[in-house]
């Protein structure tokens, strides 16, 4: 049965009363977002509806699409909130023709159209590559924590979630024997056994869960340390034919299981404590990844969201994460938190030259006629040739030239998602749905950047 669907946009907005049509201006970005949405060569199967033809009419998935963007866009992320706003904000009504999805519909959509999503996102960029205002060149790539949709306080250790399990089974064994004696009294009920032993019984399921997940955690790390064991295997058996001295003889790793300080968190398992520094609280975060075009569109080129609070390993994945048909970036910079050296040399041998600063990051964004006294500096020497020949290439005018671009395109991306449009915390859990709503917040950045870059192109 073929799927029931409202009008589509513009044919939407035609059924308005004109008083509302007369209330939104002009220049509201509203306008753009319908435009945009409409430009982008998606059809109904490229979403996930209600296949069935069951039930009312469906609201339109591009109108849907467009209401997430412009809601996002101006700092609305709740699915209560935007429904609310489907009544009080006039642009709102304009864009769903004074139709109003219900929480429950937003939520489901939002949830369950990740490709819909990312192909959305790809199409605006190529729009923007068609008004002139995107050539891929050089990037920026950087990462921000934001706080997940779960309470520190529900982390559990190992050991804890062990100890937890014993009691609990004693428990509910306890009150297993309890029911069965008040069973065969006749004057006592035992109201509230059941319950005790449900809720027992859902928290025991919660211990179970955490431990299975450390255990899968355990397996995963001993998969990695076997990896880099043989790595390292591979290279001392050369230096042994090259008949050098004095290196040590790798060990191979053994898979002990979980740590018993390992944590699981009850609420999203796949969430992480993470802090910024060393003087920052350690919070429940995931690690959200930008490449930032520098050559002056400041747009969104991928978005993608690890668990891991450190940087290291997310280069080759933001560049990876670029549309071909975008172009192939020439040049990335990155900060300190990026050095791992043998991802730097994958990079880069992939023909995407790689700036990054190799100690504190003002060293390589001294000013030429600087007012304040001289620093004194203490420079760190390191073996690694590698690191030594990245350290005098920064040295080069040209690489301190593209460098000092590196924190007025990123980080201005991260200020105005969070200042402006006031995203702060996750609302779905787990990450690939966190992957899906930082993919959402990145499109309707990008949709708000291009509207920008609109009017001054025509102003």
């Amino acid at each position: 049965m073929s799927t029931n669907f409202r009008p589509v946009l513009r044919d939407m907005a035609m059924l308005l009363p004109p008083d509302l049509r007369d209330w939104v201006p002009e220049d509201d970005m509203v306008h753009f977002v319908i435009e945009a949405v409409e430009r982008i060569p998606l059809s109904e199967n490229d979403f996930v509806v209600n296949r069935r033809g069951t039930g009312s009419a469906q609201y339109h998935p591009k109108m849907m699409l467009a209401l997430l963007i412009y809601c996002y866009a101006n700092g609305i992320f709740s699915s209560r909130k935007i429904e609310r706003a489907t009544y009080v904000n006039v642009s709102v009504r304009y864009l769903t023709a004074d139709t109003h999805p219900d929480h429950d519909t937003i939520c489901a959509f939002r949830r369950r159209n990740f490709d819909a999503f990312a192909k959305a996102f790809l199409h605006v960029l190529e729009l923007a590559t068609e008004m002139g205002v995107l050539k891929v060149g050089t990037i920026s790539v950087d990462g921000t924590q934001i706080d997940a949709n779960a309470s520190k306080s529900k982390n559990v250790r190992h050991d804890r979630a062990e100890q937890l399990e014993k009691m609990l089974r004693a428990d509910i064994d306890e009150l297993m024997k309890k029911a069965e004696a008040a069973d065969g009294d006749d004057s006592d009920d035992g109201g509230s056994l059941p319950e005790e032993i449900a809720r027992r019984e859902r928290l025991l399921e919660k211990m179970e869960r955490a431990q299975a997940n450390l255990r899968k955690r355990a397996d995963q790390r001993h998969a990695a340390e076997l990896a880099e064991f043989e790595r390292k295997t591979e290279r001392y058996q050369e230096r042994q034919r090259k008949g050098r001295r004095g290196a040590r003889k790798p060990q191979e790793p053994v898979n002990k299981g979980p740590k018993p300080t390992d944590q699981s968190n009850l609420t999203d398992d796949d969430s992480r404590l993470m802090r910024k520094n060393r003087r920052a609280e350690f919070r429940q975060a995931y690690n959200a990844q930008t490449a930032v075009d520098v050559e002056g569109s400041q747009l969104v080129l991928s978005a993608h969201v690890s668990n891991c609070a450190s940087d290291a390993g997310e280069l080759e994945p933001a560049i990876e994460g670029i549309d071909p048909s975008l172009g192939r970036p020439g040049a990335a910079l990155v900060d300190s938190g990026y050095q791992n050296v043998e991802a730097i040399e994958r990079v880069q041998a992939s023909g995407v030259e790689v700036y990054i600063s190799t100690g504190a990051e003002d060293g390589n964004n001294d000013r030429r006629y600087d007012f304040r006294p001289p620093k004194k500096r203490k420079s760190r020497g390191t073996k690694d040739k590698r690191i030594r020949a990245m350290q005098e290439k920064m040295k080069t005018e040209e690489a301190r030239r593209l460098y000092r671009l590196r924190k007025q395109t990123v980080e201005p991306v991260f200020g105005i998602v969070k200042s402006v449009m006031g995203f702060h915390r996750f609302l779905l859990r787990g990450l690939e749905k966190a992957t899906t709503e930082w993919r959402l917040v990145m499109l309707a950045y990008n949709v708000k950047r291009l509207y920008a870059l609109r009017g001054a192109i025509e102003g």
